[in-house]
């Protein structure tokens, strides 16, 4: 997932920022409410983790405005504020949970999960595709059970070919995806991320197909096979309605 941290504490924003990248998401960080503003106005996110105290605009203030966009992007408020109206206000204005500060980061991971199994539905938040499984909420992926060893940027990669099976996306999307403020991803090293990717996961029984130029496509071996035939036999029928013209031409 692509998560912006709204936090005015440089601690707290530093500690939030390094659990949730070694988890394997993408995070970027403002420490103003009008940047978090700017930021949820410009780019897409996944989540957005809220602090209330915000300079420039309040964390009320950018969830209010969030909300009267029509955006659904799960929040999670964190706030010194404990009072019983403070959580009361911040729910009743549109953010899914609640924290109080100070908190243990193993509690905020934890509820980082529940918000990410709640925007998919309830559902346990695992894919499967041939033998590969891919638990969206635990951060895992798993071949016939056995947990694959994937480099973040292996399964940030990985999430994405997953939620968008079958379907083609460009190097640029990945590369776009990927990245965190400050740290561009280089479409070379999206091939090498890609390289050592396809060879952790091809035993599973899928395979990342790439079209040169377009981008990549994850499928299943069969499918691809499937589609390869399908490319064949289209060749033959145009090569067999080429020959049959030019007997035709020729008489």
């Amino acid at each position: 997932m692509r998560i912006l941290i709204a936090e005015n504490d440089a601690v707290i924003a530093d500690a939030l920022v390094r659990a949730l990248r070694h988890s394997g998401h993408a995070v970027d960080h403002v420490p103003s409410g009008t940047e978090a503003d700017g930021a949820l106005a410009a780019e897409t996110f996944d989540m957005l983790i809220l602090d209330l105290g915000l300079p420039g605009m309040s964390g009320y203030q950018v969830l209010s405005k969030l909300r009267g966009n029509n955006s659904h992007v799960p929040v999670l408020i964190l706030s010194a504020e404990e009072s019983l109206e403070a959580r009361v206000r911040g729910l009743d204005l549109g953010a899914d949970d609640y924290l109080a500060k100070p908190f243990a980061l193993e509690e905020l991971e934890a509820r980082v999960r529940a918000l990410a199994r709640r925007s998919a539905g309830g559902s346990t938040g695992v894919i499967r595709i041939g033998d590969l499984s891919f638990d969206q909420v635990g951060r895992v992926a798993r071949h016939n059970g056995v947990r694959l060893d994937l480099s973040s940027r292996e399964f940030a990669l990985l999430e994405i070919l997953v939620q968008r099976s079958g379907r083609l996306i460009s190097k640029e999307q990945l590369a776009e995806s990927l990245c965190k403020w400050g740290e561009g991803v280089s479409l070379n090293a999206i091939e090498v991320y890609m390289h050592r990717l396809r060879k952790k996961i091809e035993p599973s029984g899928v395979r990342i197909v790439t079209l040169r130029g377009l981008g990549y496509c994850l499928e299943r071996v069969q499918e691809s096979k499937q589609s390869a035939r399908n490319d064949a036999d289209s060749a033959i029928r145009l090569l067999q309605t080429l020959h049959v013209q030019k007997e035709a031409a020729d008489s």
